[in-house]
């Protein structure tokens, strides 16, 4: 996969697809493929000149065994107990790479808001909303597209919530 340089890859192409279907056609003609992997926060917003706060990390987690996709803000940890309680379940768990691309069809570190095999049970975090443009992945580590909050909530139809006490 280090070779990725356009938009063939099939993971890049699930994601727009997702995206133009779902009429966010700006977000797929939005989507940029970096020179390096951004597998991290820091490293998808110093590729990008912007603050770690507006990278929309894509964490999946186990809410008692189901998938439980948390778009958190890069300046943020998500509190796994404080999920468990707003998922409404009695753990929220780290999901196992093999966990993560079972139900998302992408691998960790480039996982996207959408594309994925079925829907997914999606937290969007509120401090996302601060930052008026905001990146998420493009399901692949070197792949990014813009959106804001309003509408990554609409895309995925995800609940925003705080992720952090």
């Amino acid at each position: 996969m280090g070779g990725v340089s356009s938009l063939d890859h099939p993971g890049i192409h699930k994601v727009t697809t997702a995206l133009a279907e779902a009429g966010f056609d700006s977000a797929a003609t939005g989507v940029r493929v970096l020179t390096d992997a951004v597998r991290t926060a820091a490293q998808a917003a110093a590729a990008l000149g912007v603050e770690v706060g507006a990278i929309a990390n894509s964490l999946v987690f186990t809410a008692d065994g189901a998938p439980l996709l948390v778009l958190t803000s890069g300046a943020h940890r998500a509190d796994t107990a404080l999920l468990a309680e707003l998922a409404g379940v009695a753990e929220v768990g780290r999901a196992t790479p093999d966990f993560v691309r079972e139900h998302t069809g992408q691998a960790i570190g480039g996982v996207a808001p959408v594309g994925h095999p079925a829907p997914i049970r999606t937290f969007v975090d509120r401090a996302l909303a601060d930052h008026p443009e905001i990146w998420a992945a493009a399901g692949h580590p070197k792949a990014v597209f813009p959106t804001t909050f309003t509408d990554l909530v609409a895309l995925t139809g995800g609940t925003p919530v705080e992720v952090t006490r």
